[in-house]
């Protein structure tokens, strides 16, 4: 008797320092849950990272190529981007070598987006497109073209010397895509 009564107790303490299959699935859902929120708040801080990137990357590209201007009362020449047309230099394709060449003194590689696509596909490409070319003013002005994951504010667009009006990401108000450059000359 003294045996079975002992069993007993053993029996009834192990019960008290488990956990049942219930408990066990509703702390699995909760961590479950948690996990969730964090990934998705981590996927917007690093997008938000990108942006912040690509926004000092365009201030330092424009800071070089007002450099390149007070050497030599122009800015360097675009082109050669296979799209979207060969007065352009892309960031995706070869044709930014050339422009990476000419800023050289001033920048010690020529920025890239952080999620860059090869070739272009089209504004909001992910890639940084540079034009320098044409409207009566050649490479006496620039415009630069670039894309944002989140759509901050509205695109104010850029012109060119004989007044041509240029605003890749349309006239909302708050776009990705963003139209920038030199005053006209």
């Amino acid at each position: 008797m003294k045996e079975r009564l002992s069993c007993l107790v053993q029996t009834n303490s192990m019960r008290t320092r488990g956990f049942t299959l219930i408990e066990l699935l509703v702390v699995i859902a909760i961590i479950g849950l948690m996990s969730s929120i964090v990934l998705a708040s981590l996927n917007t801080a690093r997008s938000k990272a990108r942006d912040a990137y690509r926004l000092a990357q365009v201030t330092e590209i424009q800071r070089a190529l007002e450099m390149y201007y007070n050497d030599y009362g122009q800015y360097p020449a675009s082109g050669g981007a296979v799209s979207p047309n060969n007065g352009w230099s892309n960031s995706g394709d070869s044709s930014w070598a050339a422009l990476q060449t000419a800023l050289q003194p001033y920048l010690s590689t020529a920025p890239h987006d952080p999620q860059e696509n090869s070739g272009f596909a089209g504004w909001g490409g992910y890639n940084f497109s540079y034009y320098s070319l044409g409207y009566d003013c050649n490479q006496k002005w620039y415009m630069l073209v670039y894309d944002l994951e989140n759509a901050k504010g509205p695109d104010n667009g850029q012109y060119a010397c004989d007044g041509s009006f240029f605003q890749y990401g349309g006239d909302g108000a708050s776009t990705n895509i963003k139209t920038v450059g030199a005053k006209s000359q």
